[in-house]
């Protein structure tokens, strides 16, 4: 059995042109972020979907709410969802940090997975409360299409985590732009595969393609049969 999962970021927020650290902040959609989770709702308007999942926080139950209303799906909130905490640092901009707090900076620049600032979280306490969530949604939907919605650090973390990624590099290696679409196939709730990352097309044009479930596997795990307690389950 295959799980398609569309991770999409928020759409762009009123702080985003500011570059403030607003994870725990509760900030509003900016008009630019409406329109582009509208674009991106339209795009997703012929997918069977069968549920949509979203971090509590109001850009992201905005962007979910956007992109449920042609499936007439309630969007469920889930609190391991929410972007990653900054503690202090909350509606600075980098700047201010780094001129304030400049050892933390540093270290955080060099393990953002393991060092928090004062009262915020590190990567990897955000991966321990967003990455169950991820795992039972893929559980409680086997053979469905699912749209979960959160934050560019929860994101970045769950994709490092799915694919085997190196999490201490997640801010160097991966990005995450305003309602950025990525689609992730699971067999099972282990073997992930990433088959659209980052795309911003919609932005352009709402009939943007979405790839088909993938045929050519590049593992037995996408090709073979799998026990399932004493059953065989093919993906």
């Amino acid at each position: 059995m295959s799980t398609r999962i569309f991770l999409i970021r928020h759409g762009a927020t009123v702080l985003t042109a500011e570059d403030r650290f607003a994870g725990a902040t509760d900030v509003e959609l900016s008009a630019e972020g409406r329109d582009q989770a509208r674009r991106l709702a339209e795009r997703l308007s012929r997918e069977q979907i069968a549920a949509v999942y979203a971090s509590p926080l109001g850009r992201t139950l905005e962007t979910a709410t956007i992109i449920a209303q042609p499936h007439a799906l309630e969007v469920v909130r889930r609190e391991g969802l929410r972007e990653i905490s900054h503690g202090h640092w909350e509606e600075m901009t980098r700047r201010e940090v780094e001129e304030r707090f400049p050892e933390e900076t540093a270290a955080w620049e060099e393990d953002p997975y393991t060092f928090a600032p004062c009262g915020g979280e590190s990567g990897l306490a955000v991966t321990a409360r967003a990455l169950p969530v991820l795992i039972e949604i893929v559980r409680n939907h086997p053979d469905e299409k699912v749209i979960v919605v959160s934050h560019k650090a929860t994101i970045r973390l769950l994709l490092s985590s799915a694919l085997g990624f190196d999490p201490r590099r997640y801010r160097d290696s991966l990005e995450q732009n305003p309602a950025a679409l990525n689609i992730v196939d699971f067999c099972g709730a282990v073997h992930a595969r990433l088959t659209l990352f980052n795309d911003t097309s919609h932005y352009t044009s709402a009939q943007s393609a979405i790839p088909s479930l993938p045929r050519a596997r590049l593992s037995k795990w996408w090709s073979t049969p799998k026990p399932d307690r004493e059953k065989p389950t093919a993906c």
